[in-house]
C-alpha cells in the first residue's frame, strides 16, 4: 500500500440509502429486499432510513459514549477488556490482519445480557458483560435501549435478507431467537501526519468477520469503502440514517453472491470521532452453510463453519489481549 493510497478516497459516494419504511410497517418487505440486494450483491453497503430508531434514543448513544470516553482513566481501567471481549480496550491492543501497526481506536465491548446459569454460557463469544457501575452507571443504562432497538431492527432486516436470498422471511428466525449481538463504542482520535506516514488508521482495511453490521457514526466522517473498481469511497454521515454492511459470514452463507467488502476509517478532523456498531450475528453454534440456502453441494464454495467459532478465531488473529484464544 503506498502512501498515496492512504490519502485518497473519492469524495463521491456508491453507496445507496434505502427507505426501510415499508418493511418496519408490514406493508412492502419484498420491495425493500429487492433493493437490499442490489447492494448486497454491489458495494456490501448501504445506508437505511426511517428505521424507526428515536433520533433521541440515538443522541443518547451518542451522549453517553462521548461522555464515558471522556471519564476518568481509573473508572475505564476497572473494566479492562477480558478474553470473552467484555470491556474496555485501550488503544494500541487492536491490529487487523495485514496492517502494519495497531490501529488508534478505543473500544467499549459489550453484549446480550447473560446470567451465569444460562445454558449457553461457555459457547464462543457468549459472556458477561462488564459495566462500570460503580465510577459510570450511566453508561449501561443509556446504551441499553438503544442496543435493543437496533436489534429489533436487525431481525426486520435478516427477513428482508431471507427474501433477496430467495428464501422464506422467516428462515433466519431460529437462528437469530437469542442472536449473538455485540456492541461496541469507539473513540478515534484525529490522525495526524506522523500516523499517515506509518499507516496506522483509526482502524486499517479489513471486512467484519459475521453476518450484518449495522453502524452509528457521528458527522465527523472518515469512514471509506473499498470499491470494485479499487478506489476508496467515502461513506459519509447522513443524518438519521444506520450503515449497514454484510459481513463474512453472510457473504459465505449466499455462496459468494453477496459482497462482504473491505472499508477503512481515518479520522482527519481536528475533532474525536465516535461510532457505535453492532455486529448483528446468529447464535453462537450456528452452523452457516450454503446448502441450506438452496446451493447443490457440488456447486458449494465453502464448507458449513460455526458462528461462534468462526468470529472468536478472527478476534484472536486482531486483538492483543486474545493472542492464541481462537477456537
Amino acid at each position: 500500500m503506498t502512501s498515496q493510497d492512504f490519502a485518497a478516497a473519492k469524495t463521491i459516494s456508491e453507496i445507496p440509502v434505502i427507505d426501510i419504511s415499508s418493511a418496519m410497517d408490514g406493508t412492502d418487505l419484498a420491495k425493500v429486499a429487492r433493493k437490499i440486494h442490489s447492494a448486497a450483491t454491489g458495494s456490501g453497503f448501504f445506508y437505511i432510513k426511517n428505521h424507526g430508531i428515536d433520533p433521541a434514543l440515538m443522541a443518547q448513544a451518542f451522549q453517553v459514549t462521548k461522555d464515558f470516553f471522556n471519564s476518568p482513566q481509573d473508572i475505564k481501567e476497572t473494566i479492562a477488556v477480558n478474553t470473552d471481549q467484555r470491556g474496555w480496550m485501550k488503544p494500541g491492543m487492536s491490529r487487523l490482519a495485514g496492517s502494519k501497526t495497531h490501529d488508534l481506536k478505543e473500544v467499549f465491548f459489550w453484549g446480550a445480557e447473560t446470567a451465569l446459569d444460562d445454558p449457553d454460557m461457555g459457547k464462543p463469544l457468549v459472556a458477561v458483560n462488564q459495566w462500570p457501575n460503580g465510577g459510570f452507571p450511566r453508561l449501561q443504562t443509556e446504551i441499553t435501549p438503544y442496543y435493543e432497538a437496533v436489534c429489533q431492527l436487525g431481525r426486520t432486516l435478516m427477513s428482508a435478507l431471507a427474501l433477496s436470498l430467495e428464501q422464506p422471511e422467516d428462515f433466519f428466525k431460529a437462528a437469530y431467537a437469542k442472536p449473538l449481538a455485540r456492541g461496541q463504542l469507539v473513540y478515534y482520535p484525529p490522525s495526524s501526519e506522523a500516523d499517515e506516514a506509518e499507516e496506522r488508521f483509526g482502524v486499517a482495511p479489513h471486512t467484519d468477520f459475521g453476518v450484518l453490521t449495522l453502524l452509528l457514526q457521528d458527522q465527523s466522517g472518515g469512514l471509506q469503502v473499498r470499491a470494485k473498481s479499487g478506489d476508496w469511497v467515502e461513506a459519509p454521515p447522513i443524518e438519521g440514517t444506520i450503515v449497514c454492511n454484510i459481513g463474512d459470514l453472510l457473504a459465505r452463507w449466499s455462496n459468494d453472491r453477496f459482497a462482504s467488502t473491505l472499508h477503512r476509517v481515518i479520522n482527519r478532523t481536528k475533532n474525536a470521532r465516535y461510532s457505535i456498531p453492532v455486529f448483528f450475528d446468529p447464535a453462537s453454534q450456528t452452523m452457516v452453510d450454503p446448502a441450506d440456502l438452496g446451493v447443490a453441494q457440488s456447486d458449494c464454495k465453502h464448507a458449513p463453519i460455526s458462528v461462534g467459532k468462526h468470529i472468536a478465531s478472527r478476534n484472536a488473529k486482531a486483538f492483543a489481549h486474545l493472542k492464541g484464544k481462537g477456537t
